[in-house]
């Protein structure tokens, strides 16, 4: 979906929208409710993104699905303002600024940019995951591995013998 910079009225404009995108992490629809206003030559869009993704255990490595929402507050600026400069510092305060160029913005890639940078970087299937047993592999949320018992790491034999004399 594609809204027309210059067709943006002075009360803005209430999107609503769910497109089916290419992507190997999102796996429904993405459904967007946005608020796109402008100001001058800055257009400011607020609102919410959700969809459904698939991830990846950090712990135990089982692909998961988890509905992301995202709230979405950026202000974009025409990219002819950064092409005066040589050289730009992101501040802190930037964090929320993107630019656009011509005279029309595509929702839906906006929704995607959305969601891919609020996928989470450790993703957990569970907060009780176990993980996999770290000498044969296998997935300790569906039952015991039957490895020997665990090797201790030689630097904590030390303490082992004060435990030891503890008893």
């Amino acid at each position: 979906m594609k809204v027309l910079i210059s067709e943006i009225p002075e009360e803005g404009l209430d999107v609503e929208c769910k497109e089916t995108v290419e992507s190997d992490t999102i796996l429904s629809p993405i459904s967007a409710r946005l608020k796109i206003m402008k100001i001058g030559n800055e257009v400011i869009v607020r609102g919410e993104v959700v969809a459904d993704v698939k991830l990846q255990c950090s712990r135990c490595i089982m692909d998961f699905e988890y509905k992301l929402s995202v709230p979405v507050d950026v202000v974009y600026h025409p990219l002819e303002e950064l092409k005066r400069e040589e050289r730009h510092e992101i501040m802190a305060g930037e964090l929320d600024m993107d630019f656009y160029s011509g005279e029309e913005m595509d929702i839906i890639m906006l929704a995607k940019e959305q969601i891919d940078l609020q996928m989470p970087m450790k993703p957990l299937c569970t907060n009780l995951c176990k993980g996999i047993c770290l000498t044969c592999g296998k997935n300790l949320n569906t039952g015991v591995c039957t490895c020997a018992e665990k090797e201790t790491d030689s630097r904590f034999v030390i303490l082992k013998k004060l435990l030891d004399k503890d008893t």
